[in-house]
């Protein structure tokens, strides 16, 4: 086990009076929401600070830190010492929290809030320094680490995991529902920032320097989650935060494949990982070939796709590198090479079942979602053990009701008859909002879940109606009920 030497980038006293200094301020969301007002927060968001300075020339401490850490101002150093007061103003100097300049004081980190009662400390991004990312650069909250956190299921465990845990974002989030928390990262600049982050949030947590699994050899987990350097690329390592110095998808396949051996029994592990879309090959068999023989059960869900020339450009305008027609020929010939016609970006999760016959999903999910993921893939997993627990006797034997806002949506061209329908999909309002071309036997099937006939009753009917014998109607019955139990779109009675 890996010794933990991470310090924060204040002594305790000091980590004490910054907490202070910010809570007394009211330097929270919420408190940065309300003293700006709902027009100027957003269009903060969308890097116009105008309304935001207006908002706050009374130069009072949380005008004073909003100014300095989200508008990135240069404020007189008397002033940010009353912002920051009790912590002095040449402690904040001699951890980076603010750098001296021209004219005043300015930030040195980002210095964010979490939330109304946690603050996250990483580097500033490359837009608000105008130069390109070190190479040891620690992201603060980002796209990507919101995607991880609302995907992660939020249910009371006792040891978890965050593999690559940058600033300490999703640990901050595991230290809620979990007894015990244990973050690494291979960088001992973001380790010092998770633990600072930690620290003024008022948490604890074991942390370890290593690569990804290295420093928890040999342990396992209740949960696992991941934001690791998933980039896809020929294995070259410039930035830390995105390069994990394996090619190609490598790093994805290298958790999955880790996942029997971290986990405890039962134990879930989710990821964010980037898979190649390959010539010739089915990238669905591509991500669900590293699970073969791990006995995990898989939900793997593709949000987004980027062809080889824009997931490039994204990647070298993200750490702010200037423009490089070399190194962008370089990335692409390599992927020309390795037949690479596309990347997919997703959210995995892995429970440790232990099955010779585990569940194993790679699908899409690229639709706009209302809610949070993560209480939806619980739901998934708890509508997997359900279905597996029952033979096709029980699944008849159950009553069955239509989700909440269920919708049949036809579609339909004129004709000699007048209307024909073409085709017809159930559809989700909310949750993960399918929508499933279906046929007139499942819409028959769903029109007659009411929760009050078992399903053997309805089959019956349906076996009449379709002049078919019901032992002939009961398998197919079956297979359509579990798919749409598996879609959330038909759900047993019973099922809390």
């Amino acid at each position: 086990m890996s010794e933990n030497r991470a310090q924060p980038l204040l002594d305790p006293a000091g980590i004490d009076q910054l907490r202070e200094a910010l809570t007394s301020a009211g330097y929270t969301s919420a408190g940065i929401s309300d003293r700006l007002g709902p027009a100027a927060t957003a269009a903060v968001s969308r890097g116009d600070h105008r309304a935001a300075l207006r908002a706050t020339a009374d130069r009072d401490p949380l005008a004073t830190l909003i100014r300095l850490f989200v508008c990135g101002q240069s404020e007189p150093a008397d002033v940010v010492a009353a912002a920051l007061a009790p912590l002095p103003l040449a402690a904040a100097q001699a951890a980076g929290l603010v750098v001296p300049h021209i004219d005043g004081v300015r930030r040195g980190v980002d210095l964010e809030p979490y939330g109304d009662r946690w603050w996250v400390v990483a580097d500033l991004p490359a837009a608000h320094t105008g130069q390109p990312l070190a190479a040891d650069h620690v992201l603060g909250i980002g796209g990507a680490s919101t995607t991880l956190a609302g995907a992660t299921i939020r249910r009371p465990v006792g040891r978890a995991l965050d593999l690559g845990t940058g600033c300490g974002v999703q640990a901050l989030q595991l230290a809620t529902h979990a007894d015990s928390v244990t973050a690494t990262d291979l960088s001992p600049r973001a380790l010092r920032f998770a633990a600072t982050t930690a620290a003024l949030s008022g948490q604890r947590w074991d942390l370890r320097a290593g690569d990804l699994t290295e420093p928890v050899a040999g342990e396992r987990f209740d949960l696992v989650v991941s934001n690791p350097p998933f980039v896809v690329g020929p294995g070259s390592i410039s930035h830390t935060y995105r390069d994990s110095g394996r090619p190609g998808d490598a790093v994805s396949a290298d958790l999955a494949r880790s996942a029997p051996t971290l986990l405890t029994e039962g134990g879930v592990m989710q990821f964010l990982a980037n898979w190649a879309h390959v010539s010739g090959e089915d990238w669905r068999e591509r991500v669900a070939g590293w699970f073969t023989g791990t006995g995990c059960d898989v939900w793997a869900i593709q949000r987004e796709v980027s062809d080889p020339l824009g997931y490039a450009r994204m990647w070298l305008a993200d750490s702010g590198e200037r423009a490089d027609p070399q190194r962008m020929s370089d990335w692409l010939d390599w992927f020309d090479a390795q037949a690479i016609e596309a990347v997919g970006f997703g959210v995995i999760t892995v429970r440790h079942s232990g099955r010779a016959d585990p569940a194993i999903r790679v699908e899409e999910l690229r639709q706009q979602l209302a809610d949070q993921l993560g209480p939806q893939i619980g739901a998934w997993f708890d509508r997997q053990d359900w279905l597996r627990a029952r033979t096709l006797r029980q699944l008849l034997a159950e009553r069955y009701v239509a989700a909440p806002g269920l919708r049949l949506r036809q579609e339909a061209s004129i004709g000699e008859q007048g209307w024909e329908v073409d085709r017809q999909l159930l559809t989700l309002p909310a949750g993960l909002r399918w929508a499933e071309e279906t046929d007139p036997f499942a819409v028959a099937l769903v029109a007659g879940a009411d929760g009050q006939l078992p399903m053997r009753d309805q089959l019956a009917l349906l076996a009449a109606a379709y002049d078919t014998p019901e032992a002939e109607l009961a398998e197919v019955t079956a297979a359509v009920l579990a798919h749409l139990v598996e879609r959330g779109m038909l759900l047993p009675a019973t099922l809390d």
